[in-house]
């Protein structure tokens, strides 16, 4: 396990004053609090010997049968049995590399890929081979060479990490064409997928795209979030997977925390039942559409010529590729003195790729904050170019291991 280098600079980029590009955090302030908090006071009074008694390791049964309704609107039809509830999706990740990986194992998983997937996968000591990606989302010929590349040398491929929809880090989603190829391509190989999805539900335009789990039901772990569609506090998530795999993620779960919170698992099972959380998303969803084009009309606006940059079609993140010469990591000190702050690029791979990258949210600052966090940046950025132009490219020391994040820049 690796700490960050770059915790100690987001101490400072969380102060006020400093425009935040950098955590993917919700922003809850647009949940009906008041109703939330009647509800949870509710929980108390009424289901209160249950809510904060001890729980089943796979989850309360009447939750994992809300889940299976939620994941109906990305056309997977399941089993509650075959649900466990887990401490956020980020356990469940947790949980599948634990019963999967031995050391040496490789995992597949696009380039660039969630920080917090790579730290789980390297404190498991698997070896992580990046899958190019474009902006349809990961290649599928390029994931059907590495495997057999990685075959014919030997190589023990346990699974293939993959977030689908509008990706973390880089924004992109991977187009329906695509998603067949990728599936036929795992199964021939005998590789198992691990589709990651806590933003499915926010995308900006039409209904949600169709998960990777509903073609395939025994080659493919699903795994789930209440974190971005309700509240990241509540910790709840969870992974539903084949049925034998499904009996191990309930053993290492039990060996991991006993039982995890029925308070929590109540309190979403209740406010599912009685509140409309289909509008609730449909209403993040038009507040991070808004976030989203204020970031990319600064952009377009304000980047200095060279500069390119992905465009979500839902999600939380913007990929931003600096001009050559440029080394995001090296650059971010100068931003925070800048007061401006976001995520090098760095920390999304695992082979020291990510260098010219970086990542920006739009999910949390007001529009108006963001825009101006992007005419801070692109000070900043015209300022190296200046300095490469005078004195050449600069050099970064070879990037080592895995950034570990914070929750907040997660």
């Amino acid at each position: 396990m690796v700490a960050s280098e770059i915790r100690a600079l987001f101490a400072v980029a969380s102060r006020p004053e400093v425009v935040s590009l950098a955590g993917g955090m919700p922003y809850v302030n647009a949940l009906p609090l008041d109703l939330v908090s009647e509800l949870v006071a509710d929980l108390v009074t009424s289901r209160g010997s249950v809510a904060l008694q001890y729980g089943s390791g796979q989850g309360d049964p009447a939750l994992r049968e809300q889940i299976c309704e939620v994941m109906r609107m990305e056309g997977i039809e399941a089993n509650a049995d075959d649900v466990v509830v887990t401490v956020g999706s980020q356990q469940a990740l947790d949980l599948i590399t634990r019963i999967f990986i031995d050391p040496g194992d490789v995992v597949l998983a696009e380039g660039p890929s969630y920080v917090g997937a790579l730290g789980t996968f390297s404190a498991y000591q698997a070896k992580v081979v990046h899958i190019a990606m474009d902006d349809q989302g990961l290649i599928p010929e390029a994931l059907a060479q590495t495997i057999y590349a990685l075959h014919a040398a030997g190589n023990r491929i346990k699974f293939l990490y993959t977030i689908p929809n509008f990706q973390n880090p880089a924004g992109v989603t991977l187009n329906e064409v695509r998603r067949r190829q990728v599936l036929e391509i795992c199964r021939r190989a005998g590789v198992l997928v691990v589709e990651d999805n806590p933003y499915g539900l926010l995308g900006f335009d039409g209904e949600p795209m169709r998960a990777l789990r509903a073609d395939d039901p025994e080659g493919v772990v699903y795994l789930g979030s209440f974190s971005k569609t309700l509240a990241p506090g509540f910790r709840v998530g969870w992974a539903l997977a084949p049925h034998a795999v499904r009996d191990k993620l309930v053993l290492a779960m039990e060996s991991a925390v006993l039982s995890h919170s029925s308070f929590t698992q109540l309190a979403v099972g209740q406010y599912l039942a009685t509140q409309p959380w289909r509008e609730q998303i449909k209403s993040f969803r038009e507040l991070y559409r808004e976030r989203r084009d204020a970031l990319l009309g600064a952009l377009e606006v304000l980047m200095p010529p060279g500069c390119t940059w992905t465009r979500p079609a839902g999600g939380f993140f913007v990929w931003v590729t600096l001009p050559e010469g440029l080394n995001s990591k090296a650059i971010l000190p100068r931003a925070v003195a800048e007061r401006v702050a976001f995520v090098p690029g760095t920390g999304f791979y695992s082979d020291g790729g990510g260098s010219r990258n970086m990542r920006l949210s739009f999910c949390y600052p007001e529009p108006d904050r963001i825009k101006e966090g992007v005419r801070r940046l692109a000070g900043v950025i015209e300022q190296e170019l200046r300095l490469r132009d005078t004195f050449g490219t600069g050099s970064m020391p070879g990037h080592a291991g895995v950034d570990t994040p914070g929750p907040d820049l997660a």
